[in-house]
């Protein structure tokens, strides 16, 4: 997988741009980019698709390639226009060969086992899967996992903010692509506000981001074990020894042990870390090198973040 490819997985959405007026490429790109998603797949559905490519391109954070791409000149003319990737919506060894031979990324569309196969004779291992709820949805990739074990897919086609986490939980799916996060009303209106407010609310589905717990830091493990005792007594909750320190069930961790923060910390969890690290790296939030903490296989498990907030200190945990 290229590395942009990879950037892709990490952003995991991918918004299909449908404009008839390339006037408005610039404010849905930026729009797209502020809601925490910069990538546009740009379909060649519009006369204007050339048009948006060139002025999206114009937006330094901004990942744009060229969807519905059906021939060779249109793949040809979309990086003309600047489109660093291409994808298809159904498997076309024309364009798959010449952007291979032009080391363009694709993304062709597969749909069947045999198409599937094609495309990994040709080296390719990052495939759309269109259109997918048509054919079998979540079902039919835990299916094509076994036998395609080393096949990332983009699902589009019927893949929405309801149901876009029952994909993104599936080790075979790098990233979902649609239009629910560009509705085609606020398009039509052009409300770039609420375009990105579609955006962070499809980024927060996908993180899950939410807090965990209240951190209190004490002088001691005979304080932490009062404290902890007060706070099940108060609110019900399990008295939990852990590590040098104890849980009020899920509600609060009682520190008897130096740990960063004045005053505490905060636990944030999510459902999606490799994501979420991608998310805070984008936005240029730092982690805490000597407070990340890996399993055995070297995945982050739970992170310190250098920034400080209120003299609490904060940590990103997989839930």
């Amino acid at each position: 997988m290229s590395k942009q490819l990879q950037k892709m997985s990490e952003i995991g959405l991918v918004p299909l741009v449908v404009l008839e007026d390339a006037a408005c490429a610039k404010p849905l790109g930026e729009a797209l980019a502020a809601g925490g998603i910069p990538v546009a797949e740009v379909t060649f559905r519009t006369d204007a698709c050339l048009d948006i490519i060139r002025t999206m391109k114009e937006i330094p954070t901004l990942i744009v390639g060229a969807g519905t791409v059906h021939t060779v000149k249109q793949a040809e003319a979309a990086v003309a226009a600047g489109a660093t990737f291409i994808v298809t919506p159904a498997y076309n060894p024309d364009v798959i060969d010449w952007c291979t031979a032009h080391e363009v990324d694709i993304v062709p569309g597969t749909v069947s086992p045999g198409e599937i196969e094609a495309v990994r004779a040709r080296g390719i291992k990052f495939c759309k899967f269109f259109p997918a709820a048509a054919y079998g949805g979540t079902a039919t990739l835990k299916a094509l996992a076994g036998p395609f074990a080393d096949v990332q897919f983009l699902p589009t086609g019927g893949v929405s903010l309801d149901n876009m986490r029952d994909y993104l939980n599936l080790p075979n799916v790098a990233a979902v692509g649609g239009s629910f996060m560009t509705p085609g009303k606020l398009v039509k209106e052009q409300d770039w506000d609420g375009i990105a407010a579609v955006c962070r609310s499809a980024v927060q589905k996908m993180l899950g981001l939410r807090i965990g717990h209240v951190g209190i830091h004490t002088a001691g493990r005979a304080e932490a074990e009062e404290l902890t005792d007060a706070l099940c007594r108060l609110t019900g909750e399990t008295k939990i020894a852990a590590g040098g320190g104890f849980f009020a069930g899920t509600i609060a961790e009682i520190c008897a042990e130096p740990t960063p923060g004045d005053y505490g910390h905060l636990c944030i969890d999510t459902d999606d870390m490799p994501r979420a690290l991608a998310y805070y790296a984008r936005r240029g939030i730092a982690l805490d090198p000597e407070y990340t903490f890996r399993d055995e296989d070297g995945a982050i498990r739970l992170a310190y973040l250098k920034e400080k907030v209120g003299g609490f200190s904060i940590h990103l945990r997989r839930a």
